[in-house]
């Protein structure tokens, strides 16, 4: 009879059942002290971690890669991979060694992945880590995110692809679930955290019957949020999708908001990008303005600074109340202590969130334990603060828990261990069971050592040894020369190179005692342990409060000492459109600057609202439009600014066209990526929105890039967008000779020599010239090639009489006085002034124009 060896061996089969529900992430196959992993999942995680890739026998005759990780350090090796957008489901033993035959049981009892971490160890203590899911309507678009190491939870339903993409770009989601069959934007194409979803998950049944389970109700009208039906379908795929990656109910997301772009002044993604809220232009935090906005004394508070300079808000009793809080924890410097105390209380939101999940250490409930015991502190300073502002909220949840903080005082000890594992979590008096198995299992040390010596003198080897070690428990040890006389009652354990153990039956009937006790200790140990995550799970929902109080008294108290320190000042809120900023300062320049910062005025109103600004480059024009845009965003967050006085309008939209930037890998030029952000501009620009336009139409021809810049200024200028616009094109200070409520000013600079200097400061009226020779040499531009471009500059240059800010003679040919070209310098403009004709299109000029140009 002949027999079939097997294909697989059984831990191998068992391993490919479970890895056949996980293909697509990394299997962490928990063996003992390590995770393995088999096969390609050992290839890749090898390559990603630069670990030993080895082999395991055979299976189905061939060979089996096979790399592994000590369990106790997994942790960083998790954090490498979620960073290079791996996930990975982390398989445990489950069932008894001693009872089961064949492959212990093993299950996968978490998936690690981009979006759902809640560990410490892979968090940026400071940063959300968002988990974002879209779903595509007829006539929306749903958005919904979830911080699962929080338990914030929000929806929003947009009208637009591009109102959704510039939504993703202020959360950044560290993961983004889409439906399988959604065409991929190209803004998306590079997004690290992507994941497709089944196409059947998205039906709004489905995801109300699945929200109202999480939320233990019938329906979704007391979160205001009912009618919302592609933000619903969002929702209800991300929860299902994050309770399937935790394999938990997740009871800390016990409640949903709703976010709505009326409430707040929209940015889109490239003015975000250009004004530099959180991240610089090369994707880094240096020099941004949440790196000089956050001195914030915990992580939650930090997180929520970032949150409110990314949304500015538009409902102005939100604003005015911060504002009010903010001038409050002024006086008298009442920030002060606050802070003070702030600074010993831990992450409490993360903590609150890895106790909702059963996964909270033993470190995290002493940082809970220290962060309640600031509370009364917190309530006595914050009461001592009058009333009338956004600190009247917080002062009901930031109160004390006497039962809970005496709970924990009572039993946790000051410097607890990491993990739970090996037990001395509990302090002793808290349980007297637990003292007195404890007590069993530590007396064990006295009582070998009263052996060791009864046995040295009944045997009259002194050399002799009792000891103990996890595999073979308690022993008498004899060196091999000695071994032979050991007495007829030791009975051999043990054999080792140079000496023998054994056992008698005192010390095993010793043995079974303290183990026995030790086990039960530590079992002991773990249901407390439990017991107390139970009790903290019931106050869940208040403790979560406090710690949302908490956050926001953290920011208040940080805007305060920014204001203190920086000397910054409470701009006022007005309904009267426009911004009036009297020696208004750039929050980030002036911080980060060696040289003294001039501060500069801005007045937009209704009547006066386009700024036409010339200048040098290095001047000061981007400087001096980002700052105009920083001071209202920051004003509209609620803090103070950077000037001697602001009052601020009603404002619904801060619009940025800064700066050059190319799409190669989605195909767009420079100039294409500028006329993309100046058509948004142009398309969603209204009477209260903040423009910012720099150098429109450098990209292209002078006479293509001067017709843009014309247009869209006339296009800003008949919108009445309050609208900054800083051009080289010397010809568009006529423009304030064509439209009312346009006026030119100009950044300074003087020359001294060969030298230039630049006083950056703001006066009215046009620039005399650019400097860019000056700007050149500055550069390091070789002294050949100045010079040749001074030779080239003069016969390229209009005569001293006809000079490039010569205003238009009021008798001049009416196509002078209604065309783009009515104050042109160049030549060839000069040239059509000969022409003996009253009218003449712009287009017809340009080609005049060209004519000439081919006769030069």
């Amino acid at each position: 009879m002949t027999t079939t060896t097997p294909a697989h061996t059984p831990m191998i089969a068992q391993y490919l059942n479970i890895k056949r529900d996980h293909p697509d992430v990394l299997l962490f196959y928990r063996m003992g002290d390590f995770y393995e992993l088999f096969f390609d999942d050992a290839r890749r995680a090898a390559a990603l971690l630069d670990i030993t890739l080895t082999q395991r026998g055979k299976s189905g005759g061939q060979t089996i890669p096979m790399a592994g990780i000590p369990y106790h350090s997994a942790e960083g090796y998790l954090a490498r991979l979620v960073a290079a957008g791996e996930s990975v489901a982390i398989c445990e033993q489950i069932g008894d060694p001693h009872a089961s035959k064949g492959p212990m049981e093993r299950r996968v009892v978490r998936i690690v992945t981009p979006g759902t971490l809640h560990d410490e160890a892979l968090l940026d203590a400071r940063k959300d880590n968002l988990l974002a899911a879209v779903a595509p309507a007829r006539d929306a678009w749903g958005l919904a995110w979830l911080e699962l190491s929080s338990g914030r939870f929000s929806v929003l339903e947009v009208e637009s692809e591009a109102e959704m993409l510039a939504e993703l770009t202020r959360l950044s989601p560290a993961e983004l679930i889409l439906p399988e069959s959604m065409a991929l934007p190209d803004a998306l194409a590079n997004h690290r955290g992507l994941r497709r979803q089944g196409e059947w998950l998205f039906d709004a049944e489905s995801a109300t019957r699945i929200l109202c389970r999480q939320f233990a109700v019938n329906d979704l009208r007391g979160f205001g949020c009912a009618h919302l039906h592609a933000a619903l379908i969002s929702a209800g795929v991300l929860i299902d999708y994050a309770r399937d990656t935790q394999r938990s109910a997740l009871p800390h997301v016990n409640a949903i908001g709703v976010e709505s772009r009326d409430d707040t002044v929209v940015i889109d993604a490239a003015s975000r990008r250009n004004l530099e809220i959180d991240q610089n232009l090369a994707g880094g935090a240096d020099n941004t303005l949440a790196s000089i906005m956050d001195t914030c004394t915990t992580a939650m508070g930090s997180r929520l600074l970032k949150r409110w300079l990314n949304r500015p808000l538009r409902q102005r009793d939100v604003v005015s109340a911060r504002q009010a809080g903010v001038a409050l924890l002024g006086a008298d410097a009442a920030w002060m202590a606050l802070r003070d105390t702030l600074a010993g209380v831990g992450d409490v939101e993360r903590i609150l969130a890895r106790v909702a999940l059963y996964s909270a250490r033993p470190r995290d409930l002493a940082r809970l334990r220290d962060a309640l015991a600031t509370l009364p502190d917190l309530e006595r300073d914050l009461s001592a603060v009058e009333n009338g502002s956004a600190l009247d909220a917080l002062r009901p949840h930031i109160t004390p828990y006497p039962d809970i903080a005496d709970t924990l005082e009572r039993a946790i000890i000051d410097n607890p261990p990491v993990v739970l594992r090996d037990g001395g979590v509990i302090r002793e008096g808290f349980d007297a069971e637990l003292d007195e198995q404890r007590g069993m299992a530590e007396n064990a040390g006295e009582y070998l050592v009263r052996l060791e010596t009864r046995e040295r003198e009944r045997t009259g080897l002194a050399n002799l040894k009792v000891g103990y070690n996890r595999v073979h428990g308690y022993y008498i040890e004899l060196p091999r020369a000695q071994a032979r006389e050991a007495p007829a009652d030791y009975i051999r354990r043990q054999t080792l190179k140079n000496a023998e153990r054994f056992i008698i039956p005192e010390l095993k009937e010793f043995e079974d005692k303290a183990l026995s006790a030790k086990s039960r200790a530590l079992a002991r140990e773990k249901h407390l342990y439990d017991a107390l995550l139970e009790t903290l799970n019931a106050e869940l929902d208040t403790l979560q409060a406090t710690s949302r109080a908490l956050a926001e008294l953290d920011v208040l108290c940080t805007f305060a000492e920014r204001a203190e320190t920086l000397g910054w000042i409470r701009p006022t809120l007005t309904d009267k459109t426009g911004l009036a900023i009297h020696a208004g300062r750039h929050p980030v320049v002036e911080q980060v600057s060696r040289e003294p910062f001039v501060p500069n005025d801005v007045a937009l109103s209704a009547e006066r609202h386009m700024l036409v600004i010339t200048g040098p480059n290095m001047g000061g024009k981007s400087t001096y439009m980002r700052q105009t845009a920083l001071i209202a965003l920051l004003a509209h967050c609620g803090s103070f600014v950077p000037a001697d006085s602001a009052d601020i309008g009603p404002l619904d939209r801060i619009f940025t066209r800064i700066g050059s930037s190319d799409d190669l890998a989605g195909g767009r030029s420079t100039f294409m990526v500028e006329m993309t952000e100046t058509a948004n501009i142009l398309h969603n620009a209204t009477a209260q929105s903040l423009v910012l336009m720099d150098e429109i139409g450098r990209g292209t021809s002078t006479f293509d890039g001067l017709s843009l810049a014309w247009a869209s200024a006339e296009h800003l200028a008949d919108t009445r967008a309050l609208t900054l616009f800083a051009t080289h094109y010397f010809e568009m200070t006529a423009l304030p000779e064509q439209r009312n409520g346009v006026a030119n000013i100009h950044l300074t600079a003087t020359e001294h020599g060969e030298d230039i200097v630049f006083m950056h400061r703001i006066e009215d009226g046009p620039a005399s010239q650019s400097y860019g020779l000056q700007v050149a040499r500055l550069a390091g531009v070789p002294a050949p090639v100045l010079q040749r471009a001074r030779e080239k500059l003069g016969t390229l240059e209009p005569p001293d009489d006809a000079s490039m800010t010569a205003q238009p003679s009021v008798e001049a040919p009416a196509c002078r006085q209604t065309d783009l070209f009515a104050q042109a310098s160049h030549p060839l403009i000069k040239a059509l002034e000969t022409l003996d004709v009253d009218d003449i299109s712009p287009r017809r000029a340009l080609e005049l124009l060209y004519e000439w140009q081919g006769r030069l």
